[in-house]
């Protein structure tokens, strides 16, 4: 960290804060919505699941650009700007009548999806911390961690007492009184930590990776953030189903699927506390091996499992979560990390957009029995990384 760089609660917590409101009127809309909005408008709940589908597939094309953006020193700016873009794309969608205007409130959001979802947050912070931004990543996850918590009962009230739409302007408001003036109290960044110019302006590594090095690199680290991001949105959108198709009551199963979110929570604080000690290519690779372990034990002891089994899943994924940010940190440093997130996110964000049709298909052919394909691209991803140059600790 600079000599200059700010106070970690002052930037964490609003920062936080605004990704949790930014995730919660975006991503987690169509789990509450897409059956009220379809009802309204005449359209199938999957029409609005596609919304978000494509709304992914656009942040995806923006995020490179996004990130040398970040790297240049517009952190602040973008994640203005996301604000901006999801009060727009809500307001549209909450005047919808029909399709088109559906499908262009979504490719709104999803211009703000690429401008101040997580990569951008994680390279505003690298940009403020340098090497040392590890822990203010954990902090951010750990705020927005409870987004799905706090948003789903939120909005289900709200949807009840004043509509879809009067959720959608609640979400706009959110954006722009709440979320967008705590993205303005983002410190403007020095100079970065350990950058430099070649006499081509090329930036100098702090991980002095060889070119070879970092391509290879490149490819395990994305490769791992493709395979989980698939497990991670389609067992998201599909978890109760899966544990009803195990033999699991509804009940159960909602009650099971209710632990994924306490149990990243707990994750998070693992990867801040004990995990901390580590290079993040350990806590990546430990984190990848708890999906296959719970659904190893599912195929053995059947529903009875069910608990162990989300409350495994969803300590991984919390896990994760971080290591999206903190790895990259580690294997690279901080010079071009928002380039390099960009473009390490793009092919995920389009695989977690195609996940929940994907999989949805897959578990009706195979049934319980997909579960293995899950657990088999997190093995995947546990091998890539092992392609991987060591990562200094951070």
């Amino acid at each position: 960290m600079t000599a200059a760089a700010p106070s970690r609660l002052r930037v964490v917590a609003p920062v936080g804060f605004a990704q949790l409101v930014g995730y919660g009127g975006t991503y987690y809309l169509p789990a509450i919505l897409a059956a009220p909005i379809g009802r309204d408008l005449g359209l199938a709940p999957s029409w609005t699941f596609a919304g978000l589908s494509a709304a992914l597939v656009v942040s995806s094309f923006i995020g490179p650009a996004v990130g040398r953006f970040v790297d240049n020193g517009g952190a602040r700016q973008a994640l203005v700007a996301a604000n901006i873009a999801f009060a727009a794309g809500l307001a549209l969608l909450g005047s919808a009548h029909g399709p088109l205007a559906m499908a262009a409130a979504w490719l709104i959001m999803g211009l703000g999806m690429g401008l101040g979802y997580y990569e951008t947050a994680f390279a505003a912070l690298t940009r403020l911390y340098g090497t040392s931004a590890r822990n203010s990543i954990s902090g951010v996850t750990l705020i927005a961690g409870f987004t799905s918590t706090v948003s789903w009962p939120l909005m289900a009230w709200l949807e009840a007492h004043f509509g879809w739409r009067g959720v959608c302007f609640f979400w706009v408001a959110a954006n722009l009184l709440v979320a967008l003036p705590l993205n303005l109290t983002l410190p403007a960044p020095g100079p970065l930590p350990e950058r430099s110019a070649t006499p081509h302006g090329a930036e100098e590594r702090a991980s002095a990776l060889s070119p070879a090095a970092e391509r290879r690199a490149m490819i395990a680290v994305g490769l791992m953030f493709t395979a989980t991001a698939i497990v991670s949105s389609g067992l998201s959108a599909l978890m109760p189903r899966l544990l009803v198709q195990f033999g699991a009551s509804q009940t159960a199963a909602i009650a099971a699927s209710a632990l994924i979110g306490p149990a990243q929570v707990a994750g998070r604080l693992a990867e801040m506390g004990w995990l901390s000690r580590y290079n993040p290519l350990l806590s990546a690779r430990l984190a990848t091996l708890f999906l296959p372990i719970g659904a190893g034990a599912m195929l053995i002891g059947g529903p009875a499992l069910a608990y162990p089994f989300t409350a495994l899943y969803g300590v991984g994924n919390g896990i994760l979560t971080i290591a999206r940010g903190a790895l990259p940190l580690a294997l690279f440093g901080p010079a071009g990390y928002g380039r390099r997130i960009g473009i390490l996110s793009a092919p995920a964000r389009i695989a977690a957009a195609i996940a929940p049709v994907a999989l949805g298909l897959l578990f009706d052919a195979l049934g319980a029995m997909g579960l293995i394909a899950m657990a088999a691209l997190n093995l995947v991803g546990f091998a890539a990384l092992f392609l991987a140059p060591a990562a200094r600790r951070t």
